[in-house]
């Protein structure tokens, strides 16, 4: 059976831990997409943990984790990543696979992502300046390079220093730091031998388990609010984020997929600039982002606070073809007198709906709200939906019926045991 997990808003729903969760009976689990500018956190047994280019269902026993060729790779944090499961003794020898056709976020690519981001001045997208935009661009400009040279050192060496020949012109005229070929090749040389014994075929690995029923789990990253060409562009990833980026991501025909679950978390949140239309005045904002500790998992940023916004959710559970939902960050919630919930826009007094918007108009556009009862019970340890504050059940049957897919899991707290099946 093959099952993905995407996120529905701007990101950081929560989707390591439903993988975390969905990930306890999978034989594999798959990124297929982005960089490590997404951030996963599972928290197992009260200790936290954070990912980044790893997919999250590592922690379990029988999972082994493949890496397919949608995603680009930081070597050095990949290096840093294997190093601190090591730490954590978790053997990864059998358990991660890695694609070499995966691109390589190289050190220009940083440079010109900070470079850019710099000459843009207040018009600056908030990226997070790892070098996924400029990777992605030399991806699709035939100057990318990808693990396959780095396992073949002569082109690795080859391409590398014409690309550093270019690219040292740009940010030169940018008024940034140049590269030091000689002093980058002597790094990579050292991390090539940490990266080459996960490097393996990952579509025939896939292609078997596929035809002899195994368990897949695809594990998206960012959220369908950021993808390169749903999102309110230029403020978005640089990847795709929505169900077809499977097959080209990780080689699985859209066919055999069975159950694709969107993750959305009980409010909006995201980083960086962009419009962001249900966005909360700062002293509501700051209480939500206290009680949820609502901070990136790779930049450390606040991340903005709005409340749900089901105009843009609806679009992504359409286009992804949904098969259920999973709510997290229900407890947040408790303790608010009052709940709203975005049910449509309008632009200058007429009705539009978000696939009709550009950053434009979502940052001109007015919400329309339907306000909800909050409730005050602490829900944190609640295991039955039953149990659930009459309100609570009343929220969240309003946004299925609204989004017209079932609630499967609900979260209602940040430990892989918080959690309430239906």
């Amino acid at each position: 059976m093959v099952n993905a997990v995407i996120g529905l808003q701007w990101g950081d729903e929560g989707k390591g831990k439903i993988v975390d969760l969905l990930a306890q009976d999978a034989d594999y689990t798959v990124r297929f997409h982005g960089g490590n500018n997404a951030g996963h956190t599972v928290v197992i047994n009260g200790k936290t943990y954070k990912f980044h280019l790893i997919p999250s269902g590592i922690f379990n026993k029988q999972t082994v984790a493949l890496v397919g060729s949608g995603v680009i790779i930081d070597p050095f944090v990949l290096v840093d990543e294997i190093k601190f499961f090591a730490k954590e003794g978790v053997n990864l020898s059998n358990k991660l696979v890695i694609s070499p056709r995966c691109h390589l976020i190289m050190p220009y690519h940083i440079g010109l992502d900070k470079a850019y981001e710099k000459q843009r001045g207040q018009d600056k997208l908030g990226t997070t300046g790892r070098g996924i935009g400029p990777c992605f661009a030399d991806k699709v400009s035939y100057n990318g390079i990808r693990i396959y040279e780095l396992y073949n050192w002569e082109l690795f060496v080859d391409k590398f220093t014409l690309q550093v020949e270019i690219k040292n012109k740009i940010l030169k005229a940018l008024g940034a730091k140049a590269i030091d070929t000689e002093a980058e090749l002597l790094q990579f040389k050292n991390v090539r031998a940490e990266i080459l014994p996960f490097i393996g075929d990952v579509y025939l690995i896939l292609s078997k388990a596929v035809a002899n029923n195994k368990k897949i789990l695809l594990e998206g990253a960012h959220g369908v609010m950021l993808d390169i060409d749903w999102s309110p562009y230029p403020f978005s990833s640089g990847s795709s984020v929505v169900s077809g980026a499977i097959n080209t991501g990780a080689g699985i025909p859209v066919k055999k997929i069975d159950e694709i679950i969107g993750v959305i978390k009980a409010y909006t949140t995201r980083v960086g600039s962009g419009p962001l239309p249900t966005e909360l005045p700062e002293d509501l904002a700051d209480s939500l982002r206290e009680k949820g500790q609502e901070y990136g998992t790779t930049t450390g940023r606040s991340r903005r606070i709005g409340w749900l916004d089901l105009e843009a959710t609806k679009f992504a559970c359409q286009i992804n073809s949904l098969s259920a939902l999973a709510v997290t960050k229900l407890d947040v919630l408790s303790g608010q007198k009052e709940i709203k919930v975005c049910i449509g826009y309008t632009l200058q007094g007429k009705k539009i709906s978000y696939e009709q918007c550009g950053y434009k108009e979502l940052g001109q556009l007015d919400v329309v709200y339907k306000t909800f009862p909050g409730w005050s019970e602490n829900i944190s340890k609640i295991k039955k939906y039953p149990d659930l504050p009459r309100p609570c059940q009343n929220y969240l049957q309003f946004i299925e019926d609204q989004l017209d897919v079932p609630i499967k899991i609900v979260s209602v707290g940040s430990d892989r045991s918080a959690s309430i099946y239906r």
